[in-house]
């Protein structure tokens, strides 16, 4: 991937020059990054190991939490080499390939959460035919096609992105190689990336988010009509979770790339972009995951089971 450029390379700037800030955000990025990885492979493990999540639901929390170990893992390790090592330096194709799987795993998990609320919306709404709808088939098609989605998403806008030529600046004032902010770099006219960026997030973000808004119209509608308190509860309780880390994802992703470059902030975009490349992940296994009952259960099993192998007592 190389153009008319005269670019070999790229110098991150990352979050901030204050060398008193650098060690603390080291330590606070590492273990955000820790309980990443235990958070998301944990539970990987313990979908797979335990027959009872064997469902369409902890299926895609699966795949959740797979595609956020790996934007996460596309995006942390670099920021923490920069605040350790000084180590800002990234090459031109190490930094198209940053972006690439970047942004393709985040448009990934746009497509997750929207096959997550319909999944939802098929068990609250139609319960009877739960099993019939949502089979090993529609799940996995629903899977293949985020993953497609997502990888066609990254093609379109690293290869629009890379095109453009590089003969200016160097210096990517950000902590890792966003679209924005390598594009804003570019010494041709990039009128026309900045509206296929527009256009293309555009249109994958509202058409995930439409499955997202139409699904849990219905459930609401539904869980106003349930006779049962317990029930109400339990529906609502599961909505709220989610549609409070749909409201996180999102927003932080409308706010960076739904704006010309000529607006863009490049220290408000960095805080918005520790949201969404590093926190987000850390926290959807909690959202989604740890404060379920059946995860909570099939945890203690497992650590029982270790804890029994090992001879204690669980």
């Amino acid at each position: 991937m190389r153009n008319s450029t005269d670019v070999t390379q790229f110098i991150l700037l990352g979050l901030t020059n204050d060398p008193e800030l650098q060690v603390p955000l080291f330590i606070i990025f590492t273990l955000i990054y820790l309980i990443t990885l235990l958070g998301n492979l944990g539970m990987i493990v313990l979908i797979l190991s335990d027959s009872r999540l064997h469902t369409p639901m902890y299926f895609f929390l699966s795949n959740l939490s797979l595609v956020d170990f790996c934007y996460s893992s596309a995006v942390t390790p670099k920021v923490m080499a920069g605040l350790f090592i000084g180590d800002k330096v990234i090459s031109y194709n190490a930094c198209a390939a940053q972006m690439f799987l970047f942004v393709a795993f985040a448009t990934v998990e746009s497509y997750l959460l929207a096959s997550m609320a319909y999944d939802r919306y098929a068990a609250v709404c139609k319960p009877l035919h739960y099993a019939t709808t949502m089979t090993t088939g529609v799940c996995a098609r629903l899977a293949i096609g985020s993953y497609v989605c997502g990888f066609l998403n990254a093609s379109i806008h690293v290869g629009d992105t890379f095109s453009l030529s590089f003969c200016e600046s160097s210096l990517v004032h950000h902590f890792f190689c966003d679209i924005p902010a390598v594009m804003v770099l570019s010494c041709s006219d990039r009128h026309v990336s900045e509206l296929v960026l527009v256009y293309v997030v555009s249109f994958n973000i509202f058409f995930a988010l439409l499955v997202i808004l139409i699904s849990y119209i219905f459930i609401f509608i539904t869980i106003l009509k349930m006779p049962s308190p317990a029930g109400f509860q339990k529906a609502l309780s599961t909505c709220a979770s989610h549609l409070t880390a749909v409201s996180i994802f999102y927003g932080t992703v409308i706010f960076m790339y739904l704006q010309p470059s000529s607006s863009h902030s490049m220290d408000t975009d960095k805080m918005a972009s520790v949201f969404y490349s590093m926190v987000i992940p850390m926290l959807n296994p909690v959202v989604y995951s740890l404060r379920n009952k059946e995860v909570k259960n099939a945890f203690k099993k497992t650590v029982g089971k270790a804890m029994s192998s090992i001879g204690f007592t669980y």
